[in-house]
């Protein structure tokens, strides 16, 4: 029969937790590196364009060939930048990501409070559901995950130990007085 301690189900909860949350921290990255990428290529192609079209005040056709095509592709670049909104999605990940780093933080002293037996059983069922019900508060305003989103959560995943969360996984992110498996073999 599957056995699942109170314990065990906030650590397992509170892994799950942390893995959004890197998830999310990634993404936000990401796409802030894209965005700054896709800016700096903006400004160098106006920058050309604005160049050749100064050269081009001299009349030669294939200065005036290159003007155009340079502010072709900066036109091209900067809708696709306004299509994609990619600083909008890194700020919402952003977002996202702190909340549930809030929330990894409740999780971690309420781990605390129990292995310290500072609260009764009734408490910590009433804390653990209260949790869940934040955890699901931030999940239901989360961005919806695209396909890299879902490349860079499924790596974070492998970061932290493969693709389910052993209790080594979960141990990484607590300290050492909180980790189950700490005479487990790495």
């Amino acid at each position: 029969m599957f056995q699942l301690s109170l314990v065990d189900h906030i650590r397992l909860s509170f892994g799950h937790v942390v893995y959004s949350y890197r998830a999310h921290a990634q993404v936000a990255e990401r796409l802030a590196l894209r965005g700054a990428q896709m800016r700096a290529a903006i400004l160098t192609l106006t920058g050309l364009a604005t160049m050749w079209t100064v050269l081009a005040l001299g009349g030669d056709r294939r200065i005036q060939i290159a003007a155009a095509v340079s502010a072709g592709l900066a036109f091209v670049l900067y809708a696709l930048s306004a299509a994609l909104d990619l600083e909008a999605r890194a700020y919402a990940h952003r977002g996202c990501a702190a909340r549930l780093w809030v929330l990894c933080e409740k999780y971690r002293a309420l781990l605390a409070e129990v292995h310290d037996g500072l609260i009764d059983v009734p408490i910590v069922t009433e804390r653990r559901d209260a949790l869940m019900r934040e955890v699901q508060a931030v999940y239901e305003y989360a961005l919806p995950s695209d396909r890299d989103s879902y490349q860079i959560a499924h790596d974070a995943l492998a970061d932290i130990g493969g693709k389910t969360l052993s209790d080594q996984a979960i141990d990484r992110f607590l300290p050492q007085s909180l980790r189950q498996a700490h005479d487990a073999p790495r």
